[in-house]
C-alpha cells in the first residue's frame, strides 16, 4: 500500500528525523525506564532500528488482486516468503516512530503498549524460520493469525494516549492544531497501519473459503455508492444521538456502478 508522492515526502521527512532521534544516545523523548533500550534487549534494539532504516517494498491492490486470483500452494509460499521479510521493516518504521514523538507522547503508558506490541511481532517474525515448504507456510499463518489478533486494537489505545495528551495541553491552554507534527505522525502511522493490515489480512484470507465476488480481502465488485450510504448511515446515527437531529445526505451517480 502506498501513500501519494507528496504525502509520502512528508511522511519520509518526518521518518528520517525520527531515526536520527532514535539513534542519538543523548536525546530521547522517552522517560528514562521506559525507553526502548531500557526493556528490550541490545540485539533487539540494534535489529529493530538497522531494519527501520530499510526501505518499505509498495504492493498496489492490482497486484494483490492478480496474484491471489489463483491462490495454488506456490503461490501461497512465495506472498508467506515476501511478508517474512516486508512485514519486520514496516513494524520497525511503526516502532522507530512511537519511540520519538514529540510533547512527551512517547512516554503515555497506552502509547508504550502499543510501541511493545510492534516490538513484540516484530521478534516473532524475526525468530520465524525461512519458509521452504507448505507445512512452514501454514505455520507462519497462524502466526501472521496471532499477530493480526493483538494489533486489533491499536487504533483505541492509541487514541486513548492522544486524549490524555489533549485534556493536559487544554489544561495548558495548547492545542494539538498547533501542533503539526503530531497530527502528521497519526495520518502516517494509521494510513501505514491499513497498509500493513491489509498484506497480513489478504495471505489470511487466501486460505479461507472464498467469498462471491472477492479475492481475499479485495471485494471485485465494490459499490462506491454503498460505501458511501453506510458512511452516511454511521454519520446520521451519532448526528442523531448527540444532537437529536441529523442532515438529508443525497448520492450523486450510477448506483449500479461497481470496481475491484
Amino acid at each position: 500500500m502506498a501513500a501519494q508522492p507528496s504525502a509520502m515526502a512528508s511522511i519520509a521527512t518526518g521518518f528520517a528525523r525520527a531515526i536520527t532521534r532514535a539513534t542519538s544516545a543523548t536525546q530521547s523523548t522517552v522517560v528514562k525506564g521506559h525507553r526502548l533500550v531500557d526493556v528490550v534487549p541490545p540485539d533487539v534494539v540494534s535489529d529493530v532500528f538497522s531494519h527501520a532504516l530499510k526501505k518499505q517494498t509498495g504492493v498496489s491492490l492490482k497486484y494483490m488482486q492478480d496474484f491471489g486470483a489463483n491462490p495454488i500452494e506456490r503461490q501461497l509460499t512465495l506472498s508467506a516468503q515476501f511478508l517474512h521479510k516486508e512485514l519486520p521493516v514496516r513494524l520497525a518504521h511503526r516502532v522507530a516512530e512511537l519511540e520519538n514523538l514529540p510533547y512527551g507522547l512517547s512516554a503515555r503508558s497506552s502509547i508504550l503498549k502499543v510501541r511493545d506490541w510492534y516490538v513484540e511481532s516484530f521478534k516473532e517474525l524475526r525468530q520465524f524460520q525461512p519458509i521452504k515448504s507448505t507445512a512452514d507456510e501454514l505455520k507462519f499463518t497462524d502466526l501472521l493469525r496471532s499477530i493480526y489478533r493483538r494489533h486489533a486494537n491499536v487504533v483505541p489505545v492509541m487514541a486513548k494516549g492522544v486524549a490524555e495528551l489533549r485534556r493536559e495541553l487544554v489544561r495548558q491552554q495548547s492545542s494539538l492544531v498547533e501542533m503539526p507534527e503530531i497530527h502528521q505522525f497519526l495520518d502516517g502511522f494509521y494510513l501505514s497501519r491499513i497498509g500493513i493490515r491489509i498484506l497480513i489480512g489478504q495471505h489470511i484470507a487466501l486460505h479461507e473459503p472464498p467469498k462471491s465476488n472477492h479475492i481475499g480481502l479485495i471485494c471485485t465488485r465494490c459499490s462506491p455508492v454503498q460505501v458511501a450510504q453506510d458512511a452516511i448511515n454511521d454519520a446520521r446515527a451519532i448526528c442523531l444521538r448527540e444532537y437529536g437531529a441529523s442532515p438529508e445526505v443525497t448520492v450523486y451517480g450510477d448506483p449500479g456502478f461497481t470496481f475491484p
